[in-house]
Formats: C-alpha cells, structure tokens, sequence
C-alpha cells in the first residue's frame, strides 16, 4: 500500500523532480459539490490551531490482527527502518523515496519541522512496528487545490512495511480501525480521505474494503490518483 508526501516541497515531486502537468478532475460527480479553488479549504481546528491532535493520544485500538497504536516518528531513531522500507522495491515504485537515508529523513523533517498539519506516524502492532502512516488536515493540504475539500477533512496515507504483512487484508483491518479512531477522535471532521495511485490496485481495494467509496480520479503532478472517501454519515447508494 502506498501514498504521497502529504506537504511536497513547492515546485517538486515526491522524488524531487519538477512537476509535469497541471491537475484534471475526471468524473463530474465529486463529493461535497463547489468548485474547485487553487488554495486550501477555509477549515481550521477547533482552537486555531491547523494541526492533527497527537495520535499517541488516540490510545491504543483493538483489532483482529492485535493491538494496534500510532505513534509520531522520532528521528534520528526509526531513520533506519523507515529508510529501509522505502527502499523495498514495492513500496518505492509509489512512494518514489528510495535512496539514502538523508531521502526518507527530509520527507519526515518537512512534516515534523512543519506547522503540526501532517503528522508522519509509525504504527505498531502488539508494539511492533510494521507499517507507516501520515495523518494530516486535507483540507488545508495541497491536495485540497484539486478537489472540493470540506473544512476539517483528514486525510490519510499508508504503506505496510514488512513484506509479509502485505497481500493478507491486514491493510483493511488497519484502515477500518484508523479511520473509525479518526472519526471518533475528530468530531468535526465529517469525511477521512485518500489518493493512491490508481495503478495501485492492492492499496485501492484495501481502502474500498475499509468502507471508502471511489469518488473521482484526479490527475495528480505525481500521479494520476484515485480520490478515495470515507463519510462519517454512508453515502446513498
């Protein structure tokens, strides 16, 4: 499973190289209706912070595969396994991080040195690491400039770090239980989304699985990207 680098450096893609083409929505059906702007949604957080409240915080939330909890990445100490996984072949044919370990540690300095709007997390399962996460506001993102954002959107990215955690539906029980967490933990937040790559057929379908309906594709600078959404109240059928 993959995502992007929730705050990319202006002017850059995920890997650093410059941005190839101005974004397109396909489908005429998109959720929350109003146009699309080139900036953030109006939302701010409840105190006037923009920032994620701590996922520690979140506690830890039961699941079938264990007990699972987010913690925020610290560095220099996770610099090496996160480093790694990127490299796995799998993952940096979406997450375009490969490379040494200054790659992977500019990502997540981006993000820990910024404003507290996307929050790079490890999670750990029965207190193992195993799997990546990037929690953060999408309506004040980037990504908001491409779809109509409604204030308080999260948004979430995902990779599963070990090889063997993939292909076994572990994808899905985790993002039921973030995304049910989230909701819970942020009650003006009224809808969790994603965008991964829509080549990415494992990670899509872990995310159709995990209650997300695909509400459009958008051409992306980095991808063409499919705008997966989890409303709080289920969308009609």
């Amino acid at each position: 499973m993959q995502g992007q680098s929730a705050h990319p450096d202006p002017g850059t893609g995920r890997a650093g190289g410059a941005r190839r083409h101005p974004v397109r929505l396909h489908r005429a059906a998109q959720p929350g209706g109003g146009r699309v702007s080139g900036r953030p949604g109006p939302g701010v957080a409840v105190d006037g912070r923009p920032g994620i409240d701590e996922p520690a915080g979140w506690g830890t939330i039961a699941t079938a595969a264990g007990e699972f909890r987010l913690r925020l990445v610290r560095l220099p100490a996770d610099l090496g396994l996160l480093t790694r996984w990127m490299n796995d072949p799998e993952v940096a044919a979406f997450w375009e991080l490969a490379g040494p370990s200054a790659v992977t540690e500019r990502h997540l300095r981006h993000q820990l040195d910024g404003d507290g709007r996307s929050l790079p997390c490890l999670g750990l399962l029965d207190d193992t690491p195993m799997s990546y996460w990037e929690v953060y506001r999408a309506d004040l993102d980037p990504l908001a400039a491409h779809y109509p954002a409604r204030p308080h959107d999260a948004g979430l990215h995902l990779l599963l770090g070990p090889a063997a955690s993939r292909g076994r539906g572990l994808g899905t029980a985790l993002l039921t239980a973030l995304t049910d967490r989230v909701l819970r933990e942020r009650p003006h937040c009224e809808r969790v989304v994603a965008e991964p790559d829509v080549r990415n057929r494992r990670s899509v379908r872990a995310f159709r699985r995990a209650g997300f309906r695909l509400a459009a594709e958008l051409d992306l600078p980095d991808k063409r990207a499919a705008l997966m959404v989890r409303d709080r109240t289920p969308h009609p059928a």
